[in-house]
């Protein structure tokens, strides 16, 4: 939808009418639900408090409305501009030089009504920009624009072809999060109320009634995996790595090769036996502020459940990986960490760092030399007695790194030496990974 051009000449674009009703929906819902509840459950309410509710339901809808109306967007080809504000006017220009990610959302009810959100990720800023909601075509169109001036091309190029890499069957997924330890841990407790009730009804009433909560956020986020990972697909373009999922509301998001801080690929031991695992990355660039965390890095998944195998095919798209083969610590390296030295190996070559950890479930991290920010060596007392000592490659972000735990003291000083030699060759070479050009 369109505005008259301003003197200046921008012809301004306002977004899709429905705008409002769909972002007001889930409060206003919930204001019916309460209304209701309350109306058949109080026998003597008075007429004056129905009118009340119906008001506040009402000043909903206005204000909606009001945002809608004051909202107003236009793209001239170099920067994305968007006003919104009634009594203080909010006024924001967004470089397209800036944009590191575009991700096209559409949840359930903006399905129902053919609209989308556009969610626009800028580099060194705390939230996202969003212009909700749309039309599908008219987002799919100024995301394509976006992205190919953001590439240096002509705003009217279209939107790249895809090469598929998978898709996860919806049995698969639901399998991967039976195994997982949220359900063993809800089945548990099922099975302990059950079993209680079986003894005493009162105890397993009360005993049901003080895990509800609990109970209530094991089948949520149960639910809420399920949901927005169902349906998963992976491909890859010149401009990244796209994903698509959701079940009940969908995202289709790309995920930048060159923002990739690090990889990792998680297996739980239920997984192990069955030669599943899970591959995520760190994107650099995105502050998360509203964590409280300050750390300028955020994990996306690249694939929710999938063979090592399907893994590696997809990792090597987004990491470069020469084959390097990690070796473990020494063998008097078990006295301090008996549970995990079966896990711990380690391992580079002149691009990448690989690194393994992990006491029941096994994490295996690819660090990419040209992103490693500093190279630390640490030695704890147990260490020192034992003659070890840790190497930690730190790239930007919280937790994001690639630890040689417990390497001999020797080789540890040798690492630091070479790795530190390594990452600075590597920033300035920066070898691209296998299928990354251009992204």
């Amino acid at each position: 939808m369109t505005t008259p051009s301003s003197p200046h000449g921008r012809t301004w674009e306002r977004l899709h009418p429905v705008s409002p009703l769909i972002r007001g929906a889930r409060s206003a819902a919930g204001l019916v639900v309460l209304v209701v509840v309350s109306q058949v459950s109080s026998q003597n309410r008075s007429g004056s408090r129905l009118d009340i509710d119906a008001a506040i339901i009402g000043v909903i809808v206005v204000l909606g409305l009001v945002q809608w109306l004051v909202t107003r967007w236009w793209f001239d080809g170099v920067t994305l501009h968007v006003e919104t504000g009634l009594l203080r006017r909010d006024s924001r220009t967004i470089p397209v030089a800036r944009i590191q990610s575009i991700d096209l959302v559409q949840p359930l009810l903006a399905k129902v009504f053919g609209v989308a959100e556009l969610r626009i990720r800028v580099a060194g800023t705390g939230k996202d920009e969003r212009l909700a909601y749309l039309h599908l075509e008219r987002a799919t169109r100024l995301r394509a624009s976006l992205l190919a001036t953001h590439h240096g091309l002509d705003p009217a190029t279209p939107e790249p072809g895809e090469y598929p890499l998978a898709v996860v069957p919806g049995s698969r997924l639901a399998a991967s999060i039976a195994l997982t330890g949220s359900t063993v841990v809800l089945l548990a407790f099922l099975i302990a109320i059950v079993a209680t009730a079986a003894v005493s009804p009162k105890a397993g009433l009360a005993v049901g009634t003080a895990g509800f909560v609990y109970l209530l956020g094991l089948v949520t986020g149960i639910w809420r995996r399920f949901n927005t990972q169902y349906g998963f697909t992976v491909a890859s373009a010149p401009d990244g790595i796209r994903v698509r999922r959701g079940l009940v509301g969908s995202v289709a998001e790309t995920i930048p090769v060159r923002q990739v801080q690090a990889v990792r690929t998680i297996e739980p031991i239920a997984w192990q036996p069955l030669d599943w695992c899970r591959l995520e990355v760190d994107l650099a660039g995105i502050m998360k502020r509203e964590r409280g965390s300050g750390s300028p890095s955020v994990t996306k998944t690249l694939l929710p459940v999938g063979s090592t195998e399907l893994a590696a095919a997809i990792r090597s798209i987004v990491v470069a990986d020469r084959g390097v083969v990690p070796t473990p610590p020494p063998r008097r390296a078990m006295l301090k960490a008996p549970l995990s030295y079966h896990n711990l190996a380690a391992g580079h070559d002149d691009v990448v760092a690989v690194a393994t950890t992990g006491r029941l479930r096994r994490v295996t991290a690819w660090v990419p030399l040209e992103k490693v920010q500093s190279v630390r060596r640490v030695q704890g007392p147990v260490q020192r007695a034992l003659g070890v000592a840790t190497v930690h490659l730190d790239v930007a972000g919280r937790r994001v790194d690639a630890s040689f735990k417990d390497r001999d003291v020797t080789e540890a000083d040798r690492l630091v030496d070479d790795l530190t030699v390594l990452c600075r060759a590597a920033r300035f070479t920066g070898t691209p990974p296998r299928g990354a050009a251009g992204a």
